[in-house]
């Protein structure tokens, strides 16, 4: 029997994969032909759009909240707990993930979003997000640090080494 932590973990996991794979197969198309003035402005646009859609899903559920204290009997889904996500649902939200490597989109709005439209209360659906956020900037970060060493990285060592220390030392 899978407790909690480890169910929560096994949901990461899941909803990790799609955006890991997206992001390594099409890193360089992400890199060179998205992340430029126009696209990006292009997605700046479409991200607000998509926090637009997710604060109407926000205002709807409070409706919805404020009925059932008010004893009104609705069948609209949501309120969902993080505990009943299933697995494949994760991955959906895994997929919405995927579209903040284009440069302009929120992560955290977009996994948001993903969270509510599977169903998700507003409190699961932004812990959700926030804890999905922890394996990819960590898999980014550790893959992109070779390139430190390399000529990327060049007349930025000092910084980087201040950088270190000070985090480590703060």
């Amino acid at each position: 029997m899978e407790t909690s932590a480890q169910r929560l973990g096994v949901l990461l996991i899941v909803a990790t994969i799609p955006v890991g794979i997206t992001g390594l197969v099409l890193e360089h198309t992400f890199r060179t032909v998205f992340a430029k003035p126009l696209p990006a402005s292009i997605f700046l646009t479409v991200n607000g759009a998509i926090q637009l859609a997710g604060e109407r899903l926000r205002r709807r559920s409070a409706v919805l909240a404020l009925a059932r204290t008010e004893g009104e009997a609705f069948d609209e889904p949501g309120h969902r707990r993080l505990e009943t996500l299933e697995y494949k649902e994760a991955g959906v939200i895994g997929v919405f993930q995927t579209l903040a490597l284009l440069a302009g989109i929120s992560r955290s709005g977009i996994t948001f979003v993903g969270g509510l439209v599977r169903g998700l209360d507003h409190e699961d659906a932004a812990r959700f997000g926030f804890l999905l956020a922890t394996p990819v900037i960590f898999a980014a970060g550790v893959l992109k640090l070779p390139d430190l060493f390399g000529t990327a990285g060049d007349h930025i060592h000092g910084q980087v080494i201040v950088g270190a220390l000070r985090q480590g030392l703060g």
